[in-house]
């Protein structure tokens, strides 16, 4: 990344730099606009608390006759249905090139009928889930509770124990799961594998944002504001350093050439994965990230290979 000096930011900029930091640091709720009976799914609402006592939200959905259990999250914003990023004012959330919607509840259809439980669950602060931390989001830091919360639900419920466990872990999700196993490493023993969709940087997505916007010399005026809400620096907020501690399988996938990212910054995580049973895939031919979160539906073939190489 090229330096850039920090310059003197007009009133009217400063204004738009500290409506970004709200954007993230207090982010607006989605409904959930599908739901499993949508799509012919028999499913029971059940909820949990996270390891620091937030009541999480989810989706349970059985798979008759099946003893694996793929445990999924979601990105910043989402929830567990995804999305309604075609109706305003989430819409405006991922700028033109992701003006549509986000449901996931397709991905949960999938697994199924591939033979595995889901449990499904909206994040703190996210969908119908409890408020934490004075409603605000940390790129995955705090979020990492919910992550051991949902583990460890699955671990004693008595219709989830002793099933193995997979993880479909989503952007900021991700994130909050590779804090987790930072902060508790042997809660994963035992966790077969991860899917991984597009974890990143805040730092990156931010420097991304205002690149586009003309505003690049001003990042540290953004930090300053999103740290006043979060408590949090940006080196803080990215999951490359401590992509060292994932020691399960992992897959992750990226767009390329998205607008909102770069490539060196999944790469740097990818590379610092410390175990040989890692993949990467570049999803090519869009800049859209929201085409990267329904790429499982459209090509579901590796992720589902790789959930059924480490969890049969």
């Amino acid at each position: 990344m090229t330096h850039v000096v920090e310059t003197p930011a007009s009133d009217e900029t400063r204004k738009i730099l500290k409506g970004i930091a709200a954007q993230i640091g207090y982010p607006i709720r989605a409904p959930l606009l599908k739901s499993p009976e949508d799509y012919g799914l028999k499913y029971d609402r059940v909820s949990f608390l996270s390891l620091d006592g937030v009541p999480l939200e989810a989706w349970f959905i059985p798979c008759e006759g099946s003893d694996k259990l793929v445990i999924a999250n979601h990105p910043l914003w989402f929830n567990r249905y995804g999305l309604p990023a075609h109706l305003e004012p989430w819409k405006s959330i991922g700028g033109p090139l992701n003006a549509f919607e986000v449901n996931y509840v397709p991905d949960y259809k999938i697994l199924h009928d591939e033979g595995y439980n889901v449990l499904a669950y909206d994040m703190r602060n996210l969908g119908q889930s409890g408020s934490a931390n004075g409603g605000i989001s940390s790129g995955g830091r705090l979020e990492a509770r919910d992550v051991l919360g949902s583990i460890q639900y699955a671990r004693t419920d008595p219709r989830l124990k002793g099933m193995t466990l997979g993880l479909f872990s989503r952007c900021q999700g991700c994130n909050a799961t590779i804090y987790a196993m930072a902060e508790s490493p042997d809660t994963f023993e035992g966790i077969r594998c991860m899917v991984a969709p597009q974890p990143l940087s805040v730092r990156v997505a931010i420097e991304q944002l205002l690149a586009a916007m003309g505003l690049d010399e001003h990042i540290g005026i953004v930090e300053q504001e999103l740290k006043a809400i979060n408590s949090f620096r940006l080196s803080e907020m990215s999951p490359v350093p401590f992509a060292k501690h994932v020691r399960i399988p992992t897959l992750l996938y990226q767009v390329k050439d998205d607008a909102l990212t770069r490539p060196d910054d999944i790469q740097g995580m990818f590379d610092n994965i410390p175990i040989p049973e890692k993949e990467l895939i570049w999803i090519e031919g869009t800049s859209s990230r929201w085409d990267g979160y329904l790429y499982f539906q459209r090509k579901p073939e590796r992720m589902i290979a790789w959930f059924n190489q480490y969890m049969h």
